[in-house]
């Protein structure tokens, strides 16, 4: 019978320490089951399941590895696999797999602490832990900082809504965001990011802006607000909003234009998104005017917002066309995903507010991004720490990777 003998390499990385273990189980004719490798600072843990064939005994096996290792300053753990536990393991394979990504400004040990005791507790197995946001300085409280850690797991939840609601209340608690994906093969194949764009790419509410330029800021503010939570339908209170900027003189939305500020890492994102060959669209309740805009500087390939009738030089108060409202959105998007050939689980959607929420929860992945708190509760991703540049990391993407893009 053929013995499984799992051996722990540990020690100072150093080149060469890999090559030597596989070179000694090549000369005993071991076959390898399982290899896994990490290095934490300068640290250096190897992990290999080999299979013993007939030969040599395992005292040989251990003994000259042992050898091996201590002349080369490392240390060596073997531990004999019983047929019946590696039987249990190999079961193991067909059980679904999880993905639990944390994004924080700073990482502590009190958020993994709280995250791992929630997964234990669904019955989740967590068999990586992967660090996808780059080396931390030590001065970095002086900085903006930006953290992530990547679980992945293997299991079955026994409470999936319980899981959920424990993330979403873990993320309020210790402002923090933490998003759970089952990692299937559209997980990393996603090729269409659609973006809400007031109070998602840029940092406030158009409409609002416009309200400003002609005096009456007050009111359509508190009817966006109304909107936004989900209070008001959505299409009421865009007509409501219109009425009240009846008569601006088109020249404002030039200069509110030049004045909108984008949302954190929108500009980033956006261009590393390019650069991966992701299309980008705008699919927004505004205006197509502020949304062409946008295209411009951000290099989004298609838009979709409400155009704005113009007469004498005038706003009316009224669009050509109808209303983009919640399903509106989610239309285009399912159009736009036939479009590129793709399935939805191929699609990401990315809004804040109630009329976002089903074009959300047609995506494959859906974002809410710094969002009220019925789109927040209601959707099954959300980031509110980190700018928007974090939904790299919710796709799978290290820093480490994504600087390869400037070479």
């Amino acid at each position: 019978m053929k013995k499984i003998l799992l051996l722990n390499v540990i020690g100072v990385d150093k080149p060469g320490i890999t090559s030597e273990v596989v070179a000694l189980l090549a000369r005993f004719g071991a076959d390898i089951l399982d290899i896994g490798q990490a290095v934490i600072h300068d640290q250096l843990n190897l992990g290999i399941l080999a299979s013993l064939v007939d030969g040599p005994t395992e005292s040989i096996v251990i003994k000259t590895i042992s050898e091996s290792m201590s002349l080369l300053e490392m240390r060596v753990k073997f531990i004999s696999i019983p047929p019946e536990r590696y039987s249990n393991w190999v079961d193991q394979q067909g059980k679904p797999r999880h993905v639990v990504t944390l994004l924080a400004r700073k990482l502590e040990s009190q958020h993994l602490a709280v995250i791992t005791q929630v997964m234990a507790g669904v019955g989740l197995n967590i068999d990586k832990i992967t660090r996808l946001s780059g080396r931390v300085p030590l001065e970095q409280d002086k900085v903006l900082g930006c953290a992530c850690i990547e679980f992945s797991a293997r299991g079955v939840p026994n409470n999936l809504d319980y899981f959920r609601r424990s993330l979403l209340e873990l993320a309020a608690s210790y402002n923090i965001d933490l998003a759970h994906q089952e990692d299937n093969i559209y997980r990393r194949n996603r090729q269409l990011i659609v973006f809400d764009m007031d109070s998602t790419l840029i940092d406030g509410e158009v409409i609002d802006e416009l309200a400003h330029e002609m005096g009456v800021g007050r009111q359509v503010t508190m009817i966006t607000a109304a909107a936004m939570r989900g209070d008001m339908d959505f299409e009421e209170s865009f007509r409501q909003r219109l009425a009240l900027i009846r008569g601006l003189d088109s020249t404002a939305l030039k200069s509110v234009a030049k004045r909108l500020k984008l949302n954190e890492g929108a500009q980033y994102l956006l261009r590393r998104l390019n650069q991966l060959g992701f299309k980008t669209a705008i699919v927004s309740g505004g205006f197509d005017y502020f949304a062409r805009y946008l295209q411009s500087i951000l290099g989004v390939d298609y838009i979709f917002a409400n155009e704005l009738e113009i007469e004498k030089g005038l706003v009316t108060g009224r669009i050509k066309g109808p209303i983009i409202d919640g399903q509106r959105k989610a239309k285009l998007l399912r159009e736009l995903a036939h479009r590129e050939g793709l399935r939805l689980e191929q699609v990401i959607a990315v809004g804040d507010g109630a009329n976002d929420l089903p074009m959300l929860a047609i995506a494959g992945l859906g974002i809410a991004f710094r969002a009220k708190p019925i789109v927040k509760a209601t959707a099954r991703q959300s980031i509110s720490n980190l700018g928007l540049d974090g939904i790299l990391y919710l796709l799978g993407y290290s820093d480490r990777e994504i600087k390869y893009l400037d070479d």
